[in-house]
């Protein structure tokens, strides 16, 4: 039976999380399994609900790579069907979100059909346009330095690459990353599960404060604020301020080396002015622990930069081995590695991102996730992988 003849899974759009996300995991679930997919009540929630530029982009690319039929694709509907073909690789792939649309958001899409391939062949590449930087989605260089060095750890995506060519901060967009994966390939090569339990120490603590468009100060200040408050938690230093709620346990944090590099991007290779900062912390378990913020007019680039050592410091200071943004983003490869996955969350609890992502994974594919919360309020994440490969391509001269 075709495609186009099988009945459609209905994903109701408004659970849970019920935005952006679930069109995300919905088509790149549904473009893998060959299970075609009618989502309704799309951002049911929201105000104006429906389709925005951003989520419309992030549809047509799926579409584009796994030549897929695609209806209801128009900015405010809040229907869309998705009836997913052959994806065939290797190719080269754009997208143009045309407004400061996150690109990261629209690499998330595109990510996990790059990944498998029935045959062995060369890597695949992404060209995306849109916005690098914002926040409302995770900055493109937590993606470098958080997401993927993680996920090429912990299930062994070994040729994997991502280059930001230009800025685009909001609202003007303009920035252009490059995107490269060769894929996994035949029956024997999968994405492998992992456990991470143990958190360990801090070994370092590494960053990013990146400016366009703007003086020096911009980033120096950022810089120094959040050395200024990471050394109040103990890090980079000896001393630190007993009267800040934020602090992590000085057995954490001792002898622990900073290092944050201003990064001014020229102008010819950004599209109007902007900042921010991203932050990272990685863990002797194999965690890395990410924070970040981003810099507007009416904010003093050090308070940026404090902002920036405050969101990571809460992470490490909740006890996880991941922070609440990489919990939601690695479901969907837990869902589809080989065997059981297993990580531990900080005490905050799931994120209902993550909630969203694991009700999801469960409704589209036969992953068997359980969540269990310790005496210790830390949360555990267990996943039954399928141990997803592409399937291989259909005998074309079969009976004739």
């Amino acid at each position: 039976m075709s495609l186009s003849a099988m009945a459609s899974t209905i994903i109701d759009g408004s659970v849970l999380e019920g935005g952006g996300q679930i069109l995300r995991n919905s088509v790149s679930l549904s473009s893998l399994l060959s299970k075609p997919v009618k989502i309704e009540k799309i951002r049911n929630g929201r105000k104006p609900p429906g389709l925005r530029n951003q989520h419309r982009t992030g549809l047509e690319l799926a579409a584009n790579i796994a030549s897929a039929r695609l209806s209801g694709a128009t900015n405010g509907s809040t229907e869309i069907e998705f009836i997913p073909g052959r994806i065939n690789l290797p190719n080269h792939f754009t997208a143009d979100s045309v407004t400061a649309g996150s690109i990261t958001l629209l690499l998330q899409v595109a990510f996990p059909l790059l990944l498998f391939s029935p045959t062995k062949v060369p890597e695949s590449t992404l060209t995306l346009f849109g916005g690098t930087n914002a926040t409302l989605a995770p900055q493109v260089d937590y993606t470098k330095h958080v997401f993927l060095p993680f996920v090429q750890r912990h299930f062994h995506i070994e040729k994997v690459s991502l280059h930001i060519k230009k800025r685009g901060y909001f609202p003007k967009g303009g920035g252009e990353v490059q995107f490269s994966v060769t894929p996994f390939w035949g029956a024997d090569q999968k994405l492998r599960s992992f456990s991470l339990l143990e958190r360990g120490k801090v070994k370092w603590i590494a960053g990013v404060a990146h400016y366009a468009g703007l003086p020096n100060a911009i980033g120096q200040g950022m810089v120094a604020g959040a050395t200024q408050r990471l050394a109040e938690a103990g890090f980079g230093s000896n001393t630190s301020d007993s009267t800040n709620t934020l602090q992590i346990p000085s057995s954490e944090n001792v002898d622990v080396p900073v290092s944050i590099q201003a990064c001014r991007e020229p102008n010819s290779l950004t599209k109007g002015a902007g900042s921010g900062i991203v932050l990272w912390a990685e863990l002797e378990g194999g965690g890395i622990i990410g924070g970040d913020a981003v810099g507007t007019k009416n904010l003093p680039p050090e308070q940026v930069g404090r902002l920036a050592a405050e969101s990571l410091i809460k992470g490490l200071q909740d006890g996880g081995c991941v922070d609440e943004w990489l919990q939601d983003q690695i479901i969907i490869f837990m869902a589809l590695a080989d065997g059981k996955s297993e990580v531990r969350c900080g005490t905050s609890g799931l994120t209902l991102h993550t909630r969203t992502a694991i009700w999801l994974a469960e409704q589209l594919t036969n992953a068997k996730f359980e969540v269990e919360e310790e005496e210790s309020g830390h949360v555990i994440i267990r996943c039954q992988g399928v141990g997803y490969t592409a399937p291989a391509p259909p005998d074309l001269t079969e009976g004739m």
